[in-house]
């Protein structure tokens, strides 16, 4: 993203990392600026795994798209943090599956926008949008969502790594209710974020979270668990990325555990 022929918009301040971009970073993709790679390097260097950890919940994400729209026949999906595109998107996913899914994701990262045509391009019987929101808006979310999705129908809402990105202090439980609240009956959350479980991630955590304009904040698997409660949790239940119905290519690949974990639980 360096490039001296190609300015950023001036909304993206680029001296400063951002979650997303240093995400990108660690998946190996190319839509970072140099302070997006120092705070991603900082915490490689105190923590290896967490490359691994990034590849797995992307892994999560494409298979808990393919069993929303597979298996339960969501055609409604509501990715809130989505990140920057990679391969296998939300949308792309849904859509080899079911061409007439719609699709809306949402993130706060001024550069997601810029790529939002990447991000929206759609098949000609489904629908996908963006909305540039914080997580911490949940009623403007859904009032923008709705432009694209009928939210009186069930809706997958995804959450991949952005609860995390919300300290106690601001109530995360009550946040991820308010969404769930305003859903129907028959919608799903997907849900996965990082564990307090391995004291060199919390110390690379803590490093990082001090030389970021962002922070992450790892908790206990029980308290992320707790996300859940009032859903019907869909088997193997809350467990690490790695073991959430593995494909076959992922059964031996890597450690079997690690420190994050996800869920996908139905609304009653």
């Amino acid at each position: 993203m360096d490039d001296p022929d190609r300015r950023p918009p001036t909304s993206i301040n680029t001296g400063v990392s951002h979650s997303a971009r240093v995400w990108n970073h660690l998946l190996g993709g190319k839509d970072n600026y140099a302070a997006d790679r120092e705070a991603g390097d900082l915490i490689l260097r105190m923590f290896p795994g967490i490359a691994h950890i990034a590849r797995l919940q992307r892994r999560f994400l494409a298979r808990a798209v393919q069993y929303l729209t597979g298996e339960v026949g969501i055609r409604q999906f509501l990715d809130v943090g989505t990140g920057l595109p990679t391969a296998d998107n939300t949308h792309q996913v849904a859509q080899r599956l079911a061409p007439e899914s719609r699709i809306v994701y949402v993130d706060n990262d001024p550069l997601v926008l810029v790529h939002a045509q990447a991000l929206l391009t759609s098949t000609p019987e489904g629908a996908t949008d963006y909305v540039e929101a914080d997580v911490r808006d949940p009623g403007r979310i859904l009032r923008e969502a709705a432009r694209t999705l009928d939210l009186t129908r069930p809706v997958a809402l995804i959450m991949l790594g952005i609860v995390g990105q919300i300290p106690d202090s601001e109530d995360p439980s009550s946040m991820v209710s308010r969404f769930l609240d305003s859903l129907p009956s028959g919608s799903h959350l997907a849900l996965s974020d990082g564990t307090n479980t391995n004291e060199a991630l919390n110390a690379a955590l803590r490093v990082y979270n001090d030389n970021s304009a962002s922070s992450y904040h790892l908790r206990d698997p029980e308290r992320i668990a707790g996300f859940f409660n009032g859903l019907e949790l869909v088997e193997p239940g809350v467990v690490t990325t790695s073991r959430w119905r593995p494909d076959v290519a992922d059964i031996g690949n890597g450690p079997e555990e690690v420190d994050a974990i996800c869920g996908i639980g139905r609304k009653p």
